[in-house]
C-alpha cells in the first residue's frame, strides 16, 4: 500500500448556479514532503469548520482504484489526483478493508480511520453536476477521514502500513 498523491487546497469564492459559494474543495496535488499536523496537512484549508475539518476529519483520504469507475461514470470530465477533494489519494487501501479505529503508518504520521465520507453540496460545485452529491453516495466509494496521531511529514510514494 502506498500513498500515490498529497493534494491540498485553500479556501476559495467561486460563483455556482448563480451564487458566490465559499469552497476548500479544490486540491491539487503537491511536490515533495508536507507536514501532517493535528488538525491536517501544512498548506491545506477548509472553508467550512461546521462540517469539515476537526480533529476527526483532519485528513480525507480517497482510494485512486475508484478513479477508473468515475472515468466510465464521468468521461468528459478530466480527472486528475485531489479530484473529489481528498488530501491524499491511495493505493491498496479500500474501505472495504478497513474500519474505525484502524491506525496507519503514511510516512513518518501516524492516522486513525475515523468514519467514511459524507459529502455535502460542494462535490456539485466542484464537478459542475447538480447530481454529483447523489451520484457519489449511490457509488459506495466514499474515502475516509483520518485522525492525526502523531504528526509527521508524508509525501507522494511513501509506504501505508497497518499498525496493530
Amino acid at each position: 500500500m502506498r500513498l500515490i498523491s498529497v493534494n491540498v487546497g485553500k479556501a476559495q469564492q467561486v460563483l455556482w448556479r448563480g451564487r458566490t459559494v465559499r469552497t476548500a474543495i479544490f486540491k491539487l496535488p503537491v511536490d515533495g514532503p508536507v507536514e501532517v499536523r493535528e488538525l491536517g496537512l501544512a498548506g491545506d484549508r477548509q472553508a467550512d469548520h461546521r462540517v469539515h475539518g476537526g480533529p476527526d476529519k483532519a485528513v480525507y483520504a480517497y482510494p485512486s482504484e475508484h478513479y477508473e469507475y468515475w472515468k466510465e461514470e464521468l468521461p468528459d470530465v478530466a480527472l486528475v489526483w485531489g479530484n473529489f477533494g481528498e488530501n491524499f489519494t491511495t493505493e491498496g487501501l479500500l474501505e472495504s478493508d478497513l474500519r474505525a479505529g484502524d491506525r496507519l503508518q503514511i510516512g513518518t504520521a501516524t492516522l486513525m480511520v475515523t468514519t467514511p465520507r459524507q459529502p455535502c453540496y460542494k462535490l456539485q460545485v466542484r464537478f459542475d453536476r447538480a447530481d454529483m452529491t447523489r451520484r457519489f453516495l449511490a457509488s459506495g466509494r466514499s474515502g475516509f477521514y483520518l485522525r492525526v496521531i502523531a504528526p509527521g511529514e508524508v509525501s507522494a510514494g511513501s509506504a501505508i502500513c497497518r499498525l496493530p
